[in-house]
């Protein structure tokens, strides 16, 4: 499919809305790991240029946004969502390669990360040079945690002080190059099991009831 990947603008406001309730249903259906977010947000995000917006046809078919924390030491790309009837295409990949570009050309010396549950999302981010770390690695501004409130998993969060949570930290440092070129299957299925193995062993550390 010939998908339309750019960067949104105040002239994609338009949008907004649809995304926004991309982002509710996302989560609604998850159940786990994904923050609402207004229609006034993503709009800002686009009047920003901190987002990036795929069309297909004029309809919206992924989002992805850029936030920065602790005086811009920190990059997220935030919010990755495909439409449901435009999944499995490699669309998130494309989306989150673009957002993460575009994170390095404004923030180019800022450390990149975000966390997660999803774990398309960890293939994908361990492709562009991610690795997986606590949340100490991550940034303490407070407005970045204030974004969790949106999240069922909130009170996770809080009962572990913000140290860990059902999300998976990722981290990738500047000065290091995009790695989107394919590994061999053992190579990537070595790499990803050793995901597991770390998450398992801090969920063990969570509190959840």
């Amino acid at each position: 499919m010939d998908f339309e990947i750019i960067v949104a603008t105040a002239n994609h406001t338009k949008y907004a809305s649809a995304i926004s309730a991309m982002i509710s249903e996302a989560s609604r259906k998850r159940g786990t790991g994904i923050a609402n977010r207004t229609t006034a947000y993503i709009e800002q995000k686009m009047q920003d240029k901190h987002a990036i917006l795929a069309l297909y046809k004029g309809t919206v078919a992924g989002f992805c946004y850029i936030e920065t924390w602790s005086h811009h030491k920190y990059v997220a790309n935030s919010g990755l969502i495909v439409a449901d009837h435009f999944q499995h295409k490699g669309l998130a990949a494309k989306i989150k390669t673009k957002a993460f570009g575009l994170s390095k050309s404004l923030y180019p010396d800022s450390k990149l990360f975000g966390i997660t549950t999803s774990l398309p999302v960890m293939k994908i981010n361990s492709a562009l040079g991610y690795k997986p770390v606590t949340f100490s690695e991550l940034t303490d501004d407070k407005d970045f945690w204030k974004g969790c409130q949106g999240c069922k998993n909130i009170d996770i969060l809080k009962r572990n002080d913000h140290k860990m949570c059902l999300c998976t930290g990722m981290l990738y440092k500047p000065n290091g190059e995009i790695k989107m070129t394919p590994l061999p299957k053992k190579k990537r299925w070595e790499q990803f099991k050793s995901f597991f193995t770390e998450r398992a062993k801090r969920l063990k550390k969570l509190k959840i009831k």
